[in-house]
């Protein structure tokens, strides 16, 4: 897919690696509607970044478990350009970091719902108007190895993987759905400390930049024969 010109939505990208994708999708000429669901301060940061490439940009507040609020950002979406070309389902939450037992009926629902049942219900919303495009899906390490962040995570994240095989199917040849699944990643949140431990376990020696994650999004997105694939950066950590 060339993307100049092409309309995508990003969710959760006022920070992170959502803001990375947001920034790299601007950068190719995309139009770009920058998806938040608490802070606007940080979103509109990102807004200014992706316009440095003179593209369009709409800044939308949404709980993607919510579905009236995804429902009306979509519709904004189809309002303002008139047309959806990408998603890119990035938001996403990780939790607390429980152990089985520990786990609440309220902790579950909270991450589950906006790790896969968000992904879900944007997903549903953009394809009564997307007839031909790209979703790419940002998964985790923790759907593969279990992760270290608590079963609720590592479930969602799994789920979000099996989600992305299944759209592939049914929604082929005119929609090619892909998903990333980023190991640990630096984005300004991780101590000195815990960063020394992560790089040890990475076969490069480092940890993933957020700018690695969006490039990758962008070679799915910009590739027309992948489909139905999960693609790791996690620097070695786990091998198929």
């Amino acid at each position: 897919m060339e993307l100049k010109g092409k309309v995508a939505i990003v969710t959760g990208s006022a920070r992170g690696i959502g803001r990375a994708i947001a920034v790299a999708l601007a950068r190719k000429g995309a139009n770009v509607v920058i998806n938040y669901a608490h802070s606007e301060d940080e979103a509109r940061k990102t807004e200014e970044m992706c316009r440095r490439y003179g593209v369009e940009t709409l800044v939308v507040k949404a709980d993607v478990s919510k579905r009236d609020e995804v429902r009306e950002m979509v519709q904004r979406v189809i309002e303002r350009f008139g047309r959806i070309d990408v998603l890119v389902n990035n938001a996403g939450i990780l939790g607390k970091a429980l152990r089985p037992m520990k786990v609440t009926d309220e902790d579950w629902d909270a991450v589950l719902g906006v790790n896969l049942k968000g992904a879900f219900i944007v997903t549903q919303e953009v394809l009564k108007y997307m007839k031909k495009g790209k979703i790419v899906n940002i998964a985790s390490i923790a759907g593969k190895d279990g992760g270290t962040v608590g079963p609720h995570y590592a479930a969602s994240k799994g789920g979000l993987i099996a989600l992305t095989f299944n759209l592939a199917r049914h929604l082929a040849p005119n929609i090619l759905v892909n998903a990333v699944a980023p190991g640990p990643v630096d984005t300004g949140l991780i101590s000195p400390e815990i960063k020394e431990k992560l790089r040890k376990l990475s076969l490069t020696g480092e940890i993933a930049k957020p700018e690695d994650v969006a490039h990758t999004v962008i070679f799915l997105l910009e590739n027309d024969h992948i489909t139905g694939e999960l693609v790791d950066v996690n620097g070695g950590r786990l091998m198929d």
